[in-house]
């Protein structure tokens, strides 16, 4: 398959083709703007606009008693119209009344739908046995909520998150310090002492500037979270920061590289589409509590552009980002991904280019320097140094112009030289790639590997992992269950009655001006990057001897039971406990994103200790490991329903330096190191994906994605959980550490799972 070096012109196409292509475009842009008047109208529709102006002109023509005083109001409004015409006077007041009395309900229907959605109770009870409250609040819920609501319907209508009792966050705070100051009673006392102090004196102050934050702001601190924490940030972004997705563990639909690419980008366009004309169906619980959509706002034709004391994320518009760049070997192309009549290019065609860009990279690559081909490792170095570079080299120019189409398109696309036999190398290169590889201040880059797999790295400030794991869940699980390849393995058309794609261009390659200076600037920041990836440890393990399914039937949360595993494994390598993160979503909120669970509770610090002893009984470690378990799945409900409290402590550290106070007590207690840092990854998020336990799809799962790790001295292990009979490991930590191994963890792991299972089949025997 060859790409058309001259793109057809119009008159290739039939008049009656460009008709329907023009028809089609008046078609999509009414869907649109009808998509976005329901979600404003939402939970009410046009329907009830109709019913209640139609109820208001059967009440003025009406003769029956009971709506007769609806009748003497609408005359007696009537008669202040200076409009001729009796039934013109009717018409508009019935209207203009039955406006006023949809937009009184609908108001009325979003603001119990807030009351209602403040009601957390169901998370704590057994989900097959819920109480009478829940089910008649699950009844209201249903009956309120909208018909088929769009991504944003239930913004509006999303409490906001509370802002915790400051004397709780207080207490919670040295309870997570116990364990790890067990043998130093003098710094426990000493943060006690601390805590109370600041409870009694600034707390108050910095707790009231909270609570007002939080009446007026969306979220009290969401919007702090992101510029203080990622934008601020200085550091390079890959390994630090960005985080990785891949795709099918063991198989692939097609093992044509450019085929892949194609159909995997097509799938992503499509979901870009819907959330461009709201038909993107929102995320649910059980198919009935609503999270934030916020974040898909900005999931496509977003870039973080780099400053020198803090970051932007600029997020260009539909009109302006009409164009993917393609990445091979270096060589980058401008590709177009609408036709001229604004319809997305099928998959055949985007196929075409791709093996187009190929060829021509590759037929071109040694006549282009390699400082022009290494220009995206720039973007790998520390925040400051690259916008220094950017302003002082891509501020005018071929640079400048090559640099605005890279930012402003919808994401990038690698055409990978390599393939990997191994999850663990093909994981940490989707992490890093070559030196030079990949634009790391792209919101989302897809890498298409020579065997067909594919895996996404992603920039992490505008969005978290779960918001793109689950748009390309769409197509992996799209991928699974049908196919957009031949037997050949190119792509098809999904639809047989698609339109032909009227292509604009051919891809456009993208050249750089590389000055002396800027080389030695590439050349260093080469030098720094090649250091880092070659000190990133990162091993994925696909653990088969047993899943959640296992651990279920001991009556465990799944979370829990790793967690408490990940904490034995930690304890046996070093001796100690370590303090550890565990990501949870606050998205039952208003532009909520994440909470930390603090998973080193006391219970769990007593499980590990008695695990680990030979000579204490099974039936007390199955015990403790069960409250244990207890405590975590509490611990991890109260994060999501805000009563976290790593967000609250950032959130007062930011309001005291807002008001010029620099409060040690919070500095000290913010700077304390996540030495294991570890995050589960959602999973079937889409409701029509097939179960996960079917034998025909034991190939086919994603093993999910990983990030590296937090603290230098640290570890960052991620896991998913896929069906019953699986667990995915991916654990990273960094070579030049003394006393980190991420072989040695896993290993270890692999033996805490193992011995933790066993507790329950002694137990059994």
């Amino acid at each position: 398959m060859t790409y058309m070096k001259t793109p057809p012109s119009a008159g290739d196409l039939s008049a009656k083709v460009i008709l329907q292509h023009r028809v089609w475009g008046l078609y999509r842009g009414y869907k649109t703007s009808m998509n976005k008047l329901n979600g404003i109208m939402w939970p009410g529709s046009l329907l009830h606009l109709s019913f209640t102006v139609g109820a208001m002109a059967a009440a003025r023509f009406s003769h029956v008693g009971l709506l007769l005083p609806i009748k003497s109001q609408l005359i007696s409004v009537e008669a202040y119209l200076p409009i001729p015409g009796e039934t013109v006077r009717a018409g508009i007041c019935c209207s203009v009344s039955g406006l006023a009395v949809f937009m009184t309900l609908t108001l009325w229907r979003k603001l119990m739908l807030r009351n209602l959605l403040r009601y957390r109770a169901w998370m704590y009870e057994n989900p097959t046995k819920p109480s009478t409250a829940t089910k008649l609040w699950g009844i209201l819920l249903t009956v309120l909520s909208g018909w088929r609501p769009s991504i944003y319907s239930y913004q509006g209508s999303l409490p906001r998150m509370p802002v915790p009792p400051l004397g709780e966050t207080m207490r919670q705070l040295v309870a997570s310090f116990e364990p790890i100051y067990a043998d130093q009673p003098q710094k426990l006392e000493e943060l006690k002492k601390e805590a109370q102090i600041f409870e009694t004196t600034l707390g108050p102050k910095l707790q009231k500037a909270l609570v007002l934050r939080s009446w007026w702001a969306d979220n009290f601190v969401s919007d702090w979270w992101e510029k203080y924490v990622y934008l601020m940030g200085r550091t390079p972004l890959p390994i630090n920061s960005n985080y990785y997705i891949m795709d099918q563990c063991y198989w692939t639909p097609t093992s044509k590289q450019c085929a892949r690419a194609a159909g995997v980008l097509y799938q992503m366009l499509l979901v870009r589409e819907e959330i461009l004309s709201q038909e993107f169906e929102p995320l649910s619980i059980r198919k009935t509590i609503p999270v934030c959509m916020a974040q898909y706002r900005r999931l496509f034709s977003t870039t973080r552009v780099p400053g020198e004391e803090i970051d932007t994320l600029v997020n260009y518009s539909p009109s302006d980002s009409q164009h993917i760049v393609v990445n091979r070997r270096g060589l980058l192309y401008k590709v177009d991904i609408t036709d001229r009549y604004g319809n997305l290019v099928n998959p055949p065609d985007l196929e075409s280019q791709m093996e187009w860009i190929l060829q021509d990279a590759d037929a071109r690559y040694e006549e282009v320097a390699e400082a022009e081909r290494l220009v995206p490792v720039l973007t790998s170095t520390d925040r400051t140094t690259w916008a220094r570079t950017r302003t002082q080299y891509f501020s005018s120019g071929l640079n400048k112009d090559t640099l605005h189409c890279i930012e402003s398109a919808v994401m990038m696309v690698v055409l990978d030289t390599h393939s990997f036999l191994d999850l663990s190398s093909r994981a940490s290169h989707l992490l890093h790639g070559d030196v030079g590889e990949y634009w790391f201040d792209k919101s989302i880059e897809l890498i298409s590997m020579s065997d067909g797999h594919v895996g996404l790295n992603c920039e992490h400030s505008y969005a978290d992992a779960p918001v793109v794991a689950h748009v390309i869940e769409f197509n992996l699980t799209y991928d699974a269950i049908t196919s957009l390849y031949d037997s050949s393995g190119h792509c098809i058309i999904p639809q047989p009655n698609s339109l032909p794609t009227q292509l604009r261009s051919k891809p456009t390659p993208l050249q750089w001006e590389v000055s002396d200076k800027l080389a030695q600037c590439i050349t260093r920041a080469y030098s720094q990057a090649d250091k880092d990836i070659k000190d990133l440890d990162l091993v994925l393990y696909d653990h088969t001897e047993f899943g959640k399914g296992e651990i279920k039937k001991c009556q465990l949360s799944p979370d829990a039971f790793i967690q408490m595993a990940l904490h034995s494994t930690y304890r046996a390598l070093t001796g100690k406990p370590v303090l550890t993160y565990e990501a949870s979503m606050t998205r039952l909120f208003r532009n909520g994103r994440t909470e930390t669970v603090r998973s080193l509770s006391q219970e769990a610090d007593q499980f590990v200790t008695a695990f680990l002893n030979p000579s204490r009984p099974d039936e007390e470690k199955r015990d403790l490991l069960k409250a244990a378990c207890e405590r975590h799945a509490t611990m991890y409900k109260d994060a999501m329903n805000g009563m976290g409290i790593d967000r609250h402590l950032f959130a007062l550290y930011v309001a005291s330096r807002g008001m010029g106070v620099d409060c040690e007590f919070l500095k000290n207690v913010l700077s304390i190191p996540w030495t294991l840092s570890t995050s589960q990854q959602p999973q079937q998020q889409i409701w029509w994906s097939p179960g996960c336990g079917n034998p025909k799809y034991h190939d086919k799962l994603c093993p999910g994605g990983g990030f590296g790790p937090v603290a230098n001295d640290g570890y960052g292990v991620s896991y998913m959980v896929p069906g019953d009979l699986r667990i995915f490991f991916h654990v990273s930590s960094r070579r030049s550490a003394s006393g980190t191994n991420s072989q040695l963890f896993m290993d270890t792991l692999k033996t805490s799972m193992a011995n933790m299972q066993a507790l329950y089949n002694k137990g059994d025997s």
